[in-house]
């Protein structure tokens, strides 16, 4: 594209460079006025120096943009003399990788890849392909977390270091999520509000579910091992009654789980 230059008035000259003080040839430069005018446009040269010209003195963006970096807008306020500005651009990064079963390597089409900031502030999403494969673009450099689900395997979420250009890979692998699930009775009817835990080999609570009105209960995303189930109504509850006289006395006894 050919360079927009005014002919008169204060020039701006600089340049702009990018990661570790390097130059970046070819980046657009735009002056525009605060009103949102464009008043001149270069392209930097090989050095990545550059010069446009303001029509006067004032306050003024000035915006430079190139491939593979973040834009840039800053305020210059120029007097009737020219003025020096250098430009730094921060690189954009990309994210590529695959998403294959830990069980037998093969890859996982259709999971759901998000990636957040350390803030918890999603920067990108989307499913792999059916090769496992996904891809983000223009990603700030520094650290994310990286969460992948799918369905039939385990949620995952793992830090990833973004590095500062080019494009950073990745390989995550998902482990086979097992589901148990079933009904909890009572003489012979679904027993409401029952408490289930599921216990490990070695002893340790993995999780606690409560039963529905239809008794069911479920436990998801679980590693192939062996496991205790337990499941329980309320316990019993004691409380002290005195009776006196005649008539009718009114005693409310409130069951519940413990904790609750």
């Amino acid at each position: 594209m050919p360079e927009v230059r005014s002919s008169d008035g204060v020039p701006v000259s600089g340049y702009v460079i990018g990661a570790e003080s390097a130059p970046v040839p070819g980046a657009a430069v735009t002056l525009i006025s605060l009103g949102g005018r464009q008043l001149g446009r270069v392209l930097a040269h090989t050095d990545g120096s550059y010069t446009v010209d303001a029509p006067r003195a004032g306050s003024y963006v000035l915006i430079a943009s190139a491939n593979g970096y973040q834009p840039q807008a800053s305020t210059v306020v120029l007097g009737d003399e020219s003025a020096s500005y250098d430009i730094l651009l921060s690189g954009t990064s990309g994210l590529v990788g695959t998403v294959t079963s830990a069980d037998h390597k093969e890859p996982i089409g259709g999971a759901m890849v998000v990636a957040a900031d350390v803030r918890g502030d999603v920067l990108a999403a989307g499913l792999t392909d059916t090769d496992g494969a996904f891809s983000f673009a223009e990603l700030v450099a520094g650290q994310l977390t990286l969460a992948v689900t799918a369905a039939g395997y385990r949620p995952i979420a793992l830090p990833v270091e973004i590095a500062p250009q080019g494009v950073t890979r990745t390989e995550v692998e998902l482990s086979s999520g097992l589901q148990v699930q079933g009904v909890i009775q009572a003489a012979g009817r679904p027993l409401n509000d029952a408490r289930v835990t599921l216990v490990d080999a070695a002893g340790n609570v993995v999780a606690t579910a409560t039963t529905g009105e239809d008794g069911g209960y479920a436990f998801t995303d679980l590693d192939g091992g062996e496991y205790t189930v337990t499941a329980a109504g309320y316990p019993p509850m004691a409380t002290h009654l005195t009776v006196h006289g005649s008539g009718v006395e009114s005693h409310d006894i409130e069951l519940s789980h413990p904790g609750e």
